[in-house]
């Protein structure tokens, strides 16, 4: 299970990476709302733990962008204030549950399990992406156009999930870089150029009319021919 911590207390978020890290989680933190929402339009993640109090954009916010993008990852929603009217909004803006600070970490874990059993139970039939004529399977790696396939690697595939799920939207080198190697790894930006080249030649090899269309200095999208 993949999850996204959307905390601006930085102490805080890093404990609930090693926390969910020890629990046998992939866990990544963001710690502003603009980041977290940059990160979670990438629909890659399985739960978001977004607090609701953050510098700039805050949780409310940035839960509504996510629904009106039609991104559907269940979100928890963390608060320091015990009152209803919080709670109602969070929930009205299509929040799946809330935790109100201090709360107690089995519980966090608890509720993430349980949400993380019923987006896997709704996806289990949705196991293909699609935009214009290239589709990919996402149980077994394979992309396709037509009658025409091709099996990828696990980075290609990984690229090319984020890439398909964020559709004509463009993502950044950086936001690719973290999220398929990592905040603490040595990987630069050449190592996503270099998985985009075998992903362009793939995409030739099935004679797909989808091309990854590079913005200069920022990043990729994909595109029709």
């Amino acid at each position: 299970m993949k999850i996204l911590i959307v905390e601006d207390e930085k102490r805080l978020a890093d404990a609930l990476v090693q926390i969910f890290t020890k629990n046998r989680m992939i866990a990544e933190a963001s710690y502003n709302g603009s980041d977290g929402l940059d990160n979670a339009l990438s629909g890659i993640y399985d739960v978001i733990v977004l607090d609701i109090m953050l510098p700039g954009m805050n949780g409310i916010e940035v839960l509504g962008e996510l629904r009106k993008e039609g991104i559907k990852t269940p979100v928890i929603l963390l608060t320091a204030k015990d009152e209803i009217a919080d709670k109602v909004k969070g929930l009205d803006s299509g929040a799946d549950d809330y935790l109100t600070k201090p709360f107690a970490t089995e519980e966090l874990l608890a509720r993430v399990r349980a949400l993380g059993r019923r987006s896997a139970s709704e996806l289990i039939c949705d196991d293909t992406l699609s935009f214009s004529d290239l589709s990919l399977d996402l149980s077994t790696y394979t992309l396709s156009c037509g009658s025409n396939s091709v099996k990828l690697g696990l980075k290609e595939f990984s690229i090319m999930e984020i890439l398909l799920r964020g559709g004509s939207r463009v993502l950044t080198k950086e936001n690719l870089l973290v999220k398929i190697w990592g905040y603490e790894s040595d990987a630069e930006y050449n190592n996503v150029e270099v998985y985009i080249s075998f992903l362009r030649k793939k995409l030739g090899y099935i004679k797909s009319g989808v091309q990854i269309k590079t913005l200069r200095g920022v990043g990729y999208s994909l595109e029709t021919k």
